[in-house]
């Protein structure tokens, strides 16, 4: 994954682990496209906290969705400070000893404020982007969603200005004098697996599962 030196704002720079840090844009929007939900920080009324939820990226923007009544939209809707992650786990690092032990991953950290999606042809473009991002090839199928229900889901926006990356891999990195141990070392690989598809109940007789959801898988940035 290619490392570029510069973080784009000092708040984004990774200071544990630095040659961990990956700043070019094209492999953080790997990273995004590929996770398929995030967590997002904010402090309301002097209290922290993490929620998780649906995320996707279009060009510069990370759009985030749900209920007017959700107070995590509410409060980011206000132009707040918000912290948005997510994380993608490759593998368990297995060292000689507990310390050494890791897990190899790829992650990502967006800083900036939010902004409301009030324009109704953004607003359908960032939830067919949604509906794509969960799985490709959707959208021409289902159907869109009426002016009562659009105007039940509230879109939020935010700048990739701030982003940066920060990917672990390869094997255990184990002290020398720990390396002629008698105990096995490696990695456990893992990865987000699709089952077969389960068709609802009352699906209209000679429906078929489509391709997407037959075939379903996520993007691999490393590929």
């Amino acid at each position: 994954m290619t490392r570029v030196e510069t973080a784009p704002s000092p708040r984004t720079t990774v200071r544990r682990h630095p040659e961990r840090g990956v700043y070019d844009r094209a492999a953080i929007d790997a990273i995004l496209d590929e996770a398929l939900c995030c967590h997002v920080g904010f402090v309301n009324d002097g209290r922290p906290f993490v929620i998780p939820t649906i995320h996707t990226r279009a060009g510069d923007t990370l759009y985030l969705h749900g209920s007017p009544a959700s107070r995590m939209l509410r409060t980011l809707g206000g132009g707040i400070d918000v912290c948005v992650t997510v994380t993608i786990l490759d593998g368990l690092v297995l060292a000689r000893s507990v310390y050494n032990h890791s897990m190899n991953y790829r992650s990502v950290v967006v800083l900036g404020s939010a902004r409301p999606v009030e324009e109704r042809a953004e607003k359908l473009a960032a939830l067919e982007a949604i509906v794509e991002h969960v799985a490709a090839g959707r959208s021409a199928d289902a159907r869109p969603p009426s002016d009562k229900e659009l105007a039940g889901t509230t879109v939020l926006a935010i700048s990739l200005d701030e982003a940066s990356a920060k990917v672990r891999s390869g094997p255990p990195k184990d002290f020398d004098e720990d390396v002629s141990l008698p105990i096995w070392a490696g990695v456990v690989p893992l990865e987000l697996a699709a089952g077969p598809p389960e068709s609802a109940r009352d699906l209209p007789a000679g429906l078929t599962v489509p391709g997407y959801a037959r075939e379903y898988r996520r993007p691999d940035a490393r590929r």
